[in-house]
């Protein structure tokens, strides 16, 4: 039995024309121009964005400060608790006459202007460099003094002695334990001097924290904020602000990365050492600066007697 099949679909051999598909008058003739008016907009804020975005990355390394900054500050947090007036302007002297012969920013700010919260005295001066970041903005390094410190050779500019890149790599300590005398934590064996933002010291007992250097950036305040985070502040550490960075600097990958250490002597020198360590940190006349231990926790009449020597001659008496 067959059953009827339908018969089979024949497509028109004549279609419309092409172009009569956008020819009907249903479709306003605007459309096209109003598309290709919004495609030439997106096309040209598209464009600016790249530029823009490639104009930062490329100048973000060769971008200059405005004129007249300065491409250091130093850094000194003022204990006035005990101490002579005599005493603090001769400290403060001897920063500013420094920075004038370089063109260098000082900036001294009072202990007692920063909330530590019972903490030891010395961890007013973390938040002293993050304050010292802000009002700098544009300044390149910051170099933190404590107040128990002298710099004794101001013919030594920053730059020449320490921070420039082929002197840095020079100096620094490779491959080395970062606490004496025998961290497993060392510091790495190839590191560029670009690639340096906190430079220390280490002495027999351990990290210097009166007198480092610090890199104006965003990794700056990252170290800052983590060094004295509340938690280390709490921790009852033996020797507070000074055992807190030994710690974080070993343990915290993202801070050992940007950390140089050079020689004790590049920028304190202590006045006296124990016998046992010889004097290889000990000053020599010609270091850059000198700085009194004893100053740090002794009492402020000790510490003034110990300074009094080496403040030069024409301020005795003032």
């Amino acid at each position: 039995m067959q059953f009827a099949m339908p018969p089979p679909s024949r497509k028109s051999s004549n279609p419309p024309a092409y172009a009569s598909a956008f020819s009907s008058p249903r479709l306003p003739t605007f459309v096209p121009r109003r598309r290709r008016l919004q495609f030439i907009a997106i096309l040209a804020c598209g464009t600016f964005a790249i530029l823009v975005l490639f104009s930062r990355i490329f100048s973000s390394s060769s971008r200059r400060p405005p004129s007249g900054t300065a491409e250091v500050v130093l850094v000194t947090t003022i204990d006035d608790q005990g101490f002579s007036k005599e005493y603090i302007e001769k400290i403060k002297k001897n920063r500013l006459d420094y920075a004038e012969r370089h063109g260098y920013a000082t900036f001294f700010p009072a202990r007692t202007d920063y909330n530590i919260k019972g903490a030891p005295t010395g961890w007013a001066g973390i938040p002293a460099m993050r304050h010292a970041l802000t009002a700098f903005p544009n300044s390149k390094f910051f170099f933190f003094l404590g107040q128990g410190a002298l710099i004794m050779n101001p013919s030594l500019s920053l730059n020449s002695h320490i921070t420039s890149r082929e002197r840095l790599e020079n100096l620094m300590l490779r491959d080395t334990s970062v606490v004496p005398p025998d961290s497993v934590i060392k510091t790495f064996a190839h590191q560029n001097g670009d690639e340096v933002d906190l430079i220390l010291t280490q002495h027999e007992d351990g990290l210097g924290q009166r007198s480092f250097i610090l890199r104006q950036g965003d990794w700056a305040k990252f170290f800052l904020d983590t060094w004295f985070d509340p938690l280390f502040r709490s921790y009852n550490f033996q020797k507070a602000e000074a055992h807190a960075l030994e710690h974080i600097v070993q343990w915290h990958p993202t801070i050992l990365t940007k950390l140089a250490l050079v020689p004790q002597r590049i920028m304190s020198a202590f006045n006296t050492v124990p016998g046992e360590y010889g004097d290889q940190g000990k000053f020599q006349e010609g270091d850059f600066v000198i700085r009194f231990p004893k100053c740090d926790y002794g009492r402020p009449s000790e510490c003034e007697t110990l300074m009094k020597p080496f403040f030069p001659q024409d301020t005795e008496g003032q």
